[in-house]
């Protein structure tokens, strides 16, 4: 059985020449880059606002880890499975497009919440929208860029992280500052807090990007033989149908009406049942309902969305799912992002909280050393995985091995001294040497699946880091916090995430070629 389900006709409306010449690529890859920058920019702008809205809306520490990682999260990470695989069928350019201006226009939204609950269901629609740009952006990428320069421009791309997350923090501590210093002992202009006006400032410019980025040509989705994928003629079809799979509790009307057979409807059952035990459990042990609530959620939409792809298209199931380093490599890496996350998030507040620094000195000093931090190092480690490469089929996964040993001295010191300086001359240390594999980790994800599947490979790939480092990493530092009332030994115990990634990248270095230079035989095994 064939099952190359290719892209929409416009991909062809551009000359392959002008749509993926080098100078275009590249010029496309900036594009790219600055919406990645936006990415960050709406994210990480939390972190240095927590401190005033936990003020404002008398939050926990726990909750602002919610706020910033779970609510955010579980959205990003399911929407992230259908909007990847709209990337795979669909124009990448307007897919992006029309995200962008969906997140702008929440994170601007933001900027009106007046309590917890509705500043979280903006951050989820902050979520949802965003979950669009990275598995278009590494596709559109894949087909530009060709496999010897494949990891370096992956990773140029991700750099966007440490820009945009540099940027939030420098912009929302240069505003929250100013603003409420400026209406000491008044009222402001609409009632409007520091932190609100943070949020309405970097949400609106994105409004503007959303309409540059929908000029961009879709380059031709390209097969390993190098030539064209034809196009689909029905991709919200196949949109609407993986949505189906994934948001509950159409998952199980989706099984059930799909005749997957009473052993999949049982499993589906006995996973929901064991997830609400389990959330139930966490709760009455740590608190938190809504946490486990929305990461349950999350787990048990995965499971299903797994079980309707193993129907659907064995051969992405059986290269995503079955695939030995893949099984072990991105759970690796996810507790690399688990670090990075926790970090990037609690850094500021620790700052200010321990060493008493106005958040405008950490936005600029802090959020300006581990923006270029997080370049160099992003750009570093994507030129040496494609470096490395050429001479060993391991040669990303060892950047990823770099990654998570060279951190953890630094990172000690850092979380240890008395002194903000020495944190602030840390800063750009830490950050080039936790942000190596960001590009070799996408890249791999990238090689060891079929073109066809890299959208929907690269939604999945989020959708574990998202869980273990964006829904996990920032509540479990402020959980630990709020229990040792302590956020500098929360922070420190969070770093041994580290070791555990740097076994499974040791376990997954065992399988990589053999699974790279099999993955065409093992997708027509099962009817590719």
């Amino acid at each position: 059985m064939n099952r190359t389900e290719p892209q929409s006709s416009s991909s062809h409306k551009e000359p392959a020449s002008r749509a993926s010449s080098p100078g275009y690529a590249n010029y496309t890859l900036a594009v790219l880059v600055l919406v990645y920058v936006f990415n960050f920019l709406d994210r990480q702008v939390v972190s240095i606002l927590a401190e005033h809205i936990r003020a404002d809306i008398g939050a926990t520490d726990a909750e602002m880890g919610f706020l910033y990682g779970t609510a955010f999260a579980v959205f990003y990470a399911l929407f992230g499975i259908p909007l990847g695989r709209l990337a795979d069928v669909w124009d990448r350019r307007r897919l992006i497009a029309l995200g962008l201006f969906f997140w702008s226009g929440m994170t601007a939204l933001s900027g009106f919440a007046g309590n917890f609950t509705q500043l979280a269901l903006a951050r989820v629609g902050v979520g949802v929208g965003e979950a669009s740009a990275t598995p278009a952006a590494f596709s559109m990428l894949t087909d530009l860029f060709p496999p010897a320069r494949r990891a370096t421009a992956l990773a140029i791309y991700s750099s966007g992280i440490y820009l945009g997350a540099g940027l939030g923090l420098g912009l929302g501590g240069l505003i929250v500052d100013r603003w409420d210093a400026a209406w000491i002992g008044a009222i402001p202009p609409f009632g409007l807090a520091g932190w609100q006006v943070a949020f309405l400032a970097v949400g609106f410019p994105g409004l503007l990007l959303a309409l540059w980025v929908a000029t961009l040509r879709e380059p031709l989705r390209l097969g390993l033989d190098g030539r064209p994928i034809p196009p689909t003629t029905a991709p919200f079809q196949i949109f609407f149908r993986e949505v189906l799979s994934v948001v509950p509790p159409f998952t199980l009307f989706n099984i059930i009406l799909g005749r997957f057979g009473a052993k999949a409807i049982a499993l589906n059952l006995a996973v929901a049942t064991i997830l609400v035990a389990s959330a139930v459990g966490c709760t009455s042990l740590l608190g938190s309902p809504a946490q486990w609530g929305a990461l349950a959620i999350g787990v048990y939409a995965a499971v299903s969305w797994a079980q309707s792809l193993r129907r659907r298209d064995p051969p992405a199931f059986e290269l995503i799912f079955r695939t030995p380093s893949l099984r072990l490599g991105v759970p690796g890496f996810a507790f690399l992002s688990f670090t990075g996350y926790a970090m990037g998030f609690w850094m500021p507040p620790f700052l200010m909280r321990i060493h008493g620094v106005s958040a405008s000195e950490v936005g600029l000093i802090y959020g300006g050393l581990a923006a270029a931090g997080g370049w160099l190092g992003v750009t570093l480690g994507g030129l040496l995985a494609d470096r490395w490469r050429t001479t060993s089929s391991t040669g990303r996964l060892r950047v990823g091995l770099l990654n998570a040993i060279l951190p953890l001295p630094i990172a000690v010191l850092m979380l240890t001294t008395d002194s903000r300086l020495v944190v602030y001359a840390l800063t750009l240390p830490l950050t080039v040497v936790s942000s190596l594999w960001l590009g070799p980790a996408a890249s791999t994800v990238q090689d060891l699946v079929l073109p066809r599947m890299r959208g929907v490979a690269s939604a999945a790939y989020l959708l574990v880091l998202t869980f273990i480092g964006l829904a996990l990493g920032p509540y479990t530092i402020g959980r630990l916090s709020v229990a040792l009332g302590d956020l500098r030994s929360a922070l420190l115990i969070g770093l041994s995430a580290n070791l555990i990634a740097l076994v499974l990248l040791l376990l997954a270095g065992r399988s990589l070629e053999h699974d790279e230079t099999s993955r065409l035989d093992r997708a027509r095994a099962v009817g590719e």
